[in-house]
């Protein structure tokens, strides 16, 4: 007995040391970028404002970030020699009050969309409107966009003089036990810290996760943001989360994106974090300041910066990278990840809708 106990204790032990070595060797490779016309159109609504994408049962979902026609299109695409050959539109849900009035209610500028694998629901986040006094909330829905539920948001994210504006809820995952979701703050909250500038500064955001079953949020961690690394060239000069991905138990993939004006096209970094929840990570889901509050935030490390691939491009530029999400296995049996870019309908000069297809590789 002694002895299939420490062969038992031996083949853990070397389970854990291999999934840690696999871990410390992850790497993105890219393979390929795509460009959807600006001016395409599907079943009479443009194409634009990607701010979401998630993959699931074989169909991509993209939430389109529309405050006069919030909705959701689904769609396949095609990838062949690891290149992206052709994406397919299936349909577009408009999100509009049919038994109930809480469309009417609620200011929607959704930011991220996920679908429940087995029931098909669909969950959305919306940043609200804090300059309006309108709030960041959490919903689902049915697979056509029919209203089912609101999530009740924890006490440090229920207090919208506490946020900023543009800086609110932001991304969301499923998690990779499928027993919940988690879901990002973009910008710290006024009570934690303060904004990312060109030093070092104390700029933790807060990652929630909730539980299925009970449709509570059950733990909360601290994610700290990194500086800016390019001069000022003009007065806005931002850096948040826009996506987030967990890709095991605890392990995440983080988009940051700096943005600043005066850089014209070129004004977006993004670069993308792997970051991690260990045992000495802080659950601060019952701290209400951060800011003078001892804690451990997430583990983090840079494992893709955009600005690496720029040449690779068709236009020169990454855009306003707002989704990521898993997509197919390729043929040597390794994973690939999709992102999306929020083109803003052009609201605000040339912007993409621009699809970039990574591969996850061990080195």
């Amino acid at each position: 007995m002694k002895q299939i106990k420490k062969i038992l204790i031996f083949s853990i032990s070397i389970f854990f040391l291999l999934s840690c070595k696999k871990d410390k060797n992850l790497s993105l490779k890219y393979l390929d970028e795509y460009i959807l016309k600006e001016s395409a159109f599907f079943n009479n609504t443009l194409i634009g404002g990607l701010s979401g994408v998630d993959y699931t049962n074989g169909f991509y979902y993209f939430i389109v970030d529309d405050g006069n026609d919030p909705r959701f299109l689904k769609a396949k695409i095609n990838i062949e020699n690891n290149k992206i050959t052709n994406i397919k539109f299936y349909n577009v849900h408009h999100l509009k009050d049919t038994i109930s009035t809480f469309y009417k209610n609620n200011y929607f500028d959704l930011e991220s969309i996920f679908v429940d694998e087995n029931t098909n629901e669909i969950h959305f986040v919306s940043e609200g409107n804090i300059a309006y006094n309108k709030p960041t909330f959490v919903f689902k829905t049915d697979s056509s966009g029919n209203f089912i539920k609101e999530f009740p948001l924890p006490k440090t994210l229920s207090h919208i003089q506490n946020m900023k504006h543009n800086a609110t809820l932001e991304a969301s995952s499923k998690s990779a036990n499928s027993k919940g979701f988690w879901v990002a703050m973009e910008g710290v909250l006024k009570s934690d810290g303060v904004d990312p500038t060109f030093t070092e500064t104390n700029s933790p955001i807060r990652l929630t996760y909730f539980d299925k079953q009970t449709g509570k949020a059950t733990k909360q961690f601290a994610y700290q943001l990194e500086k800016i690394t390019k001069p000022a060239k003009g007065d806005v000069n931002l850096n948040g989360v826009t996506a987030i991905l967990e890709y095991e138990e605890n392990k995440f993939f983080v988009v940051e994106r700096t943005y600043q004006n005066g850089y014209d096209v070129y004004g977006n970094i993004i670069r993308v974090f792997k970051a991690e929840v260990t045992e000495s990570t802080t659950n601060c889901i019952a701290i209400d300041s951060l800011k003078n509050t001892k804690f451990i935030a997430l583990k983090k490390t840079l494992i893709f910066n955009f600005e690496s691939i720029k040449d690779k491009l068709a236009h020169g530029f990454i855009d306003n990278i707002e989704g990521i999400t898993f997509g197919p296995i390729l043929k040597n049996g390794n994973n690939t990840l999709l992102f999306v870019s929020d083109n803003n309908f052009q609201k605000y000069g040339k912007q993409l809708n621009q699809f970039i297809l990574l591969e996850m590789t061990d080195k």
